[in-house]
């Protein structure tokens, strides 16, 4: 998964309306052997996009042409259950960098945020919104501005703030994990030593 510098996104989204979500549904337990975090995309969403024969479950939204994108659209409570983090490696494997639900359980919501990939919690009247508009138009796009913090679908002409905590956003902004951005202290860190030696 490479990292890359988040300001303004603009995109179609992925509708999963189903509430709960937990992570075992995200990423199954059994495919949490590798070491790496490259290629868990393969397999998110794996016991709701296949048959137990491993034929795709032709009804399974991953599996059509109708919806497509990097914004993930999910009911209340993602990302509940165990903490594995594997969960957020999955869907931003796969290529999502966003995913928008009116709940995430903590874990994920971190887990999701130490990886480069935007959790953005709105309200359950715009989550429903939401649904309703990608329902009536696969091509909707939405805009995440996140410097001013906010999610917008322009043909409804409505718009919502997130929180996002200061840290983790100059983090996505920059495309830093904590060591990229103790890294980028260096020189201030050896302007300190100096003075103090």
């Amino acid at each position: 998964m490479s990292k890359k510098n988040f300001t303004l996104l603009t995109s179609t989204c992925v509708p999963i309306e189903d509430e709960n979500i937990d992570t075992d549904q995200i990423i199954p337990a059994r495919f949490l052997k590798a070491t790496t975090r490259d290629g868990f995309g393969d397999n998110l969403f794996r016991d709701w996009r296949y048959q137990q024969d491993g034929t795709p479950n032709a009804d399974f939204v991953l599996n059509t042409n109708t919806y497509s994108g990097e914004i993930l659209v999910a009911g209340k409570n993602f990302g509940c259950g165990s903490s594995r983090e594997h969960a957020a490696w999955a869907i931003a494997d796969y290529g999502f960098r966003v995913v928008i639900s009116s709940f995430f359980a903590d874990i994920f919501k971190n887990n999701a945020l130490n990886n480069h990939l935007l959790p953005i919690q709105v309200s359950d009247d715009f989550l429903k919104e939401l649904f309703e508009a990608i329902k009536a138009d696969p091509a909707v796009q939405v805009e995440i501005n996140l410097p001013d913090q906010t999610i917008k679908i322009p043909t409804l002409s409505i718009s919502e703030p997130f929180e996002i905590n200061d840290y983790k956003k100059m983090c996505l902004t920059n495309a830093y994990d904590d060591i990229d951005y103790l890294l980028s202290l260096r020189d201030e860190v050896a302007n300190y030593e100096t003075r103090i030696a």
